[in-house]
């Protein structure tokens, strides 16, 4: 068990490091930051290298940005092997829907009881 966690806190961790030397080394903005590292995810499913890192270390490849490019890619290619090419556009939405309908939600919600600062 100890195995587990140790790894999911040096991959998770190793993804940070890149997004800040993104930020720090290269200058880039969190939005361009943000979107490279849902590309690499996304990238690195289409070769299927995510999902072995995924039962690798865990939360630490679920839990940051990158996955949510693994889940995009992950869903279009399900989708499109039983719906054709429709399924590439429906399997992307299918599989992030949860997460960004929870976002939203979490988000309004979160509106309504802060008063913001500002």
């Amino acid at each position: 068990m100890f195995a587990t966690f140790f790894w999911a806190f040096v991959v998770g961790g190793l993804i940070c490091v890149i997004g800040q030397i993104m930020f720090d080394v290269l200058k880039l903005t969190p939005a361009h930051t943000l979107s490279t590292l849902v590309v690499m995810g996304a990238i690195l499913d289409g070769f299927g290298l995510y999902e072995p890192l995924i039962a690798f270390a865990g939360a630490g490849a679920t839990i940051p940005i990158t996955s949510f490019g693994n889940s995009l890619v992950h869903g279009a290619l399900e989708e499109a092997e039983q719906h054709g090419i429709i399924g590439v556009l429906t399997g992307m939405f299918e599989v992030t829907s949860s997460g960004i309908s929870a976002a939203i939600i979490f988000a309004f919600i979160g509106a309504l009881l802060f008063k913001p600062k500002g």
